[in-house]
């Protein structure tokens, strides 16, 4: 991977993150009204749906590039040792890698955009303070665990199809897909990952927002998803299921459309310089 891979994927996903993030900030905040504990009227209704975005807009750029030179990086490694034919297995580690390390932004730039969000009456500055004053350092990396476990399944999913996809798409019309064929691609895997790891997704939300104390918060998602499943059943596991889904799909379409884009466009403008 030389230097101008590199710059372009960095740049690439910070842009793809931030346009995504920002762009679909309402449909997230329902999604996790929908999944909080105290229902979606008494999280806030239709109020504040921005609440919280300062989080989202500080951590987007750093966790998305990060993501993205990690799993081109990852890749290029494994290509070069590894046959084609296990190219799906090759995207499934370098999706798995490039979000371990992503998440080391996501979590706290999460754990208080969501609190915002079921609390808008709080604002994103007074969550960010309290949650460092009871919790510490730590208390922002609440919901890691969950949030890994959420997004290795999720990536193992979408990226494989997006990149399964995106083959198929050029091997019919003879030539690489277009930036916008690449977003189609980006809409179907991240709408298929999304039905599918739902039920991650509440546990990692009722995580991050329980109480300092409650079992809840000690972060093991088995006995959430199984308390919700008494509690609530096959509707609680998949709560917030419509935003998501429709979130991810739109947000696959920018995200991955976004990236193609940007990536294509400065591997095409920056000279060839080798690290």
């Amino acid at each position: 991977m030389d230097g101008r891979e590199f710059l372009a994927s960095l740049v690439a996903g910070g842009l793809a993150g931030m346009c995504v993030d920002l762009t679909l900030f309402p449909l997230d905040t329902m999604k996790t009204r929908l999944q909080s504990p105290q229902g979606f009227y008494n999280a806030g209704g239709f109020r504040g749906i921005y609440a919280g975005v300062p989080s989202t807009a500080l951590g987007s750029f750093p966790n998305a590039a990060l993501f993205f030179v990690t799993y081109e990086y990852t890749k290029s490694v494994l290509d070069s040792c590894v046959s084609t034919k296990k190219a799906p297995l090759v995207h499934m580690i370098a999706a798995s890698l490039g979000e371990m390390v992503a998440c080391l932004i996501r979590v706290p730039s999460e754990v208080v955009k969501q609190r915002a969000q079921a609390y808008p009456s709080l604002g994103t500055y007074k969550v960010f303070v309290d949650t460092i004053r009871h919790e510490g350092i730590l208390g922002l990396y609440r919901g890691y665990g969950s949030t890994v476990k959420r997004e290795i399944p999720f990536a193992l999913v979408q990226f494989p199809t997006w990149e399964l996809l995106k083959a198929v798409w050029s091997w019919k019309q003879n030539h690489a897909v277009d930036s916008w064929q690449a977003a189609v691609c980006g809409a179907f895997a991240g709408a298929l990952a999304a039905v599918i790891t739902t039920p991650l997704d509440v546990a990692k939300t009722r995580i991050m927002l329980a109480k300092t104390g409650t079992t809840t918060a000690s972060g093991k998602v088995l006995p959430v998803l199984s308390n919700i499943w008494k509690m609530q059943g096959i509707s609680g596991l998949f709560s917030g299921i419509v935003p998501r889904v429709t979130w991810i799909s739109l947000g696959g379409f920018l995200f991955l459309g976004t990236y193609d884009k940007v990536h294509k466009v400065l591997l095409q403008s920056s000279p060839r310089n080798e690290m």
